[in-house]
């Protein structure tokens, strides 16, 4: 599977999406806004899905912000951490 695969089924699973599978989340849309519904607390939550899952840590807003925005800017910082 994929990383933003991965990713998608993290989502979720973890942040209660039940409501959607993993092709209705496209690469590039915005994670936290009116489509999921996602708020801070599913960000914390997602943060902490991508250390235990990826090993990667978040360590603040500055990083969190812009990894957070996109699957695809997740999956970037994520394997750029783990190239790291």
């Amino acid at each position: 599977m994929s990383l933003k695969n991965q990713l998608k089924e993290i989502i979720i699973q973890e942040l209660d999406l039940a409501d959607f599978q993993p092709h209705d989340i496209q690469d590039d849309d915005l994670l936290f806004g009116d489509k999921f519904g996602l708020d801070s607390i599913d960000a914390v939550e997602l943060v902490f899905q991508v250390k235990a899952n990826f090993g990667v840590e978040i360590r603040n807003m500055k990083e969190g912000r812009p990894a957070l925005q996109s699957v695809n800017s997740l999956a970037d910082f994520i394997e750029k951490r783990l190239a790291a």
